[in-house]
């Protein structure tokens, strides 16, 4: 893959929050993961860890702790990413939090492009209770959720958003 064939790649991806209610082969899920457990990370700790969820009833408590939104639970399989912060303290000591929080973050980021890549359609849903999070799913105290990802084949494809200018974010040697 070129540099043109990727930007290419990166613009189809768009968020999906409606789904069709066919399951993801397991097949496929692992495939995904596969592609994920490639993502980099500090000190190469792998500080995260992802909690697959196709049970409906489990996905419906989690939509609930998502502040409702509808597409968690509509979603075959919700990949819940979190931070282990006890791999990268265990290195890093307090700053290993942060290492954990972006260990999780590009693993989620990996998670997400691999998705795009199977044909299905994804979202990354940041907005939820922690807590309520941790509770439904048995997440330990060292665990922190950082997203929800929903993924499944989309029933209807949207245009990608519009996006601001390369260079409203690029500065040069300084601000």
């Amino acid at each position: 893959m070129n540099l043109s064939e990727l930007n290419h790649f990166l613009a189809g991806r768009t968020s999906v929050r409606q789904y069709l209610p066919e399951p993801v082969p397991d097949k496929v899920i692992w495939e995904i993961l596969k592609a994920t457990n490639k993502a980099p990370s500090a000190g190469n700790l792998e500080s995260w860890d992802v909690i697959v969820v196709t049970d409906e009833g489990t996905r419906e408590l989690l939509s609930d702790a998502a502040f409702l939104q509808e597409h968690v639970s509509a979603a075959p399989v919700v990949f819940v990413i979190c931070a282990n912060y006890v791999r990268s303290m265990s290195r890093y000591d307090e700053r290993g939090i942060l290492y954990a929080m972006q260990d999780a973050t590009i693993a989620g980021t990996y998670l997400m492009m691999a998705i795009h890549a199977s044909g299905l359609g994804s979202c990354w849903t940041g907005a939820f209770d922690d807590e309520m999070v941790r509770e439904i799913l048995g997440i330990p105290g060292h665990v922190r959720p950082v997203t929800l990802l929903t993924a499944g084949y989309p029933s209807e494809v949207m245009p990608p958003p519009l996006r601001m200018d390369t260079g409203e974010h690029v500065h040069y040697g300084y601000w």
